[in-house]
């Protein structure tokens, strides 16, 4: 489309494709100034529903002002070709500083500070980005930080819902192949990749993946799948920046830690108290001075530290530390019946409770599995949970799983436990009595 016209724009030049269709600098010949001209996808150009709801979403975007956010100019259709008219920007996106190592601890603060603050002014007038990540924050080559496609970010949900409106379609983003989707996933909040309903604490979860990002070179939650990744972001704890990077200040530990709480109602509830501790934090890298840590934040800092430097965290040193005290009692103590007692005493409640805890495992995983709409039965024959569902959703793989790694993580010894989904069992009467007489059922839903 090089040297063709949209209306009044004149395209010069490809500047990049994406997930959501292809941007072009162009020249507004009516204002004479250059313009990004985001050309989108055919398909969501055929679509009239879509359509309709994207410009309702963009001009509700378009009036949103503030120097963090690239301006939107115009919403505009020519020759069935949907396209969106926005502010140019000159420099280069956070990806790219991160992968060129151009950014250091400073910067990488200022530049959080600077997206906070674009992010409240549209929280303030009830926009939501919803796709927040390093490749939507440009730098510009003085140092202003500008987030893009506000107005584009529900297009990447399927359903096209608005933040009070259900789900998205978690099947169809998993399944999707489209960079840019996938991409996406590892910025998810845990609300979004559990197909929950969203809110602006959301870009909140975002914004702390991207400052991790920039502070480490590396994001938080990581899979070999999609479905890998969401899990992660929904269920497992982010390793700690100050453990990765020890000369990291306990302050920025605490920060990205706000931000990236599972539950919503733990975040920080705006963008205001974030951009004032994000603040203090770039006084203090400044000036060299350091807040005084409080005693419970030094309590908070160990048990974190203990979560992901020690073997099986907490509960390892405890035990560690019991076997100690034993071992001490044994060397002092003269007298050998009462030793003997004292182990035996000891010894048999631990010995039981280590040994029947896969049981406990598994009677936790089937008391909450139970609980699940799509599930029929709960089979479980040694180390195998065979759950069997009426239908095997995304959203149902990913919690299973969860609960499933949870309790291995917790076993001492022996076998992992195995989970299996079956969706393709038809329970008629005799399938039915068959399955019954069977031993290991330990749950059947009451209507079969």
């Amino acid at each position: 489309m090089v040297g063709k016209k949209l209306k009044h724009y004149e395209i010069l030049e490809l500047v990049g494709k994406g997930g959501m269709g292809v941007v072009y600098k162009a020249r507004d010949v009516r204002l004479g100034r250059q313009v990004a001209l985001k050309v989108l996808r055919e398909e969501i150009t055929g679509d009239e529903d879509k359509k309709r709801r994207f410009l309702q979403e963009a001009r509700s975007a378009s009036a949103v002002t503030h120097p963090a956010i690239a301006q939107i100019y115009d919403v505009d259709e020519a020759d069935g070709t949907l396209f969106m008219a926005m502010e140019f920007v000159e420099g280069q996106t956070v990806r790219q500083l991160i992968r060129d190592r151009e950014l250091d601890l400073l910067g990488a603060v200022e530049i959080g500070t600077q997206v906070a603050e674009g992010l409240g002014k549209a929280h303030s007038v009830g926009i939501a980005h919803r796709d927040v990540k390093s490749d939507t924050i440009i730098v510009t080559p003085e140092g202003h930080a500008k987030i893009l496609d506000f107005g584009l970010a529900k297009l990447l949900d399927p359903g096209m819902g608005g933040p009070d409106s259900g789900t998205s379609n978690i099947e169809t983003m998993v399944q999707t192949q489209a960079g840019t989707v996938l991409g996406t996933v590892a910025y998810m909040s845990p609300e979004q990749a559990r197909g929950k309903s969203i809110d602006h604490r959301s870009d909140i979860f975002s914004l702390g993946i991207v400052l991790y990002e920039m502070v480490v070179g590396e994001l938080p939650f990581k899979g070999q799948s999609p479905l890998d990744t969401m899990h992660a972001i929904a269920f497992e704890e982010v390793r700690p920046v100050t453990v990765i990077r020890q000369d990291l200040p306990a302050d920025l530990q605490r920060i990205l830690s706000h931000c990236l709480r599972k539950r919503p109602e733990d975040r920080y509830q705006d963008t205001a108290a974030l951009i004032t501790d994000l603040k203090r934090l770039k006084e203090s890298l400044e000036t060299g001075s350091q807040r005084p840590v409080t005693f419970r934040e030094r309590i908070e800092a160990g048990m974190e530290w203990l979560k992901f430097s020690v073997p099986f965290g907490v509960p390892g040193v405890a035990v560690a530390l019991l076997a100690i005290a034993l071992l001490i009692f044994l060397i002092v103590s003269k007298d050998e019946v009462g030793t003997l007692l004292v182990l035996l005493l000891i010894g048999l409640p631990v010995y039981r409770h280590v040994r029947n805890r896969k049981t406990r495992m598994i009677g936790k995983i089937v008391a909450k599995v139970s609980k699940l709409e799509p599930v029929k039965a709960i089979i479980v024959k040694g180390s195998l949970i065979t759950i069997i569902v009426e239908e095997a959703k995304a959203s149902l793989y990913i919690r299973v799983n969860s609960l499933l790694d949870a309790a291995n993580k917790k076993l001492f010894y022996g076998e992992p436990l195995e989970l299996v989904i079956k969706d393709d069992l038809d329970l008629d009467e005799a399938n039915l009595q068959a399955m019954l007489r069977e031993p290991g059922v330990r749950y059947l839903r009451e209507d079969l």
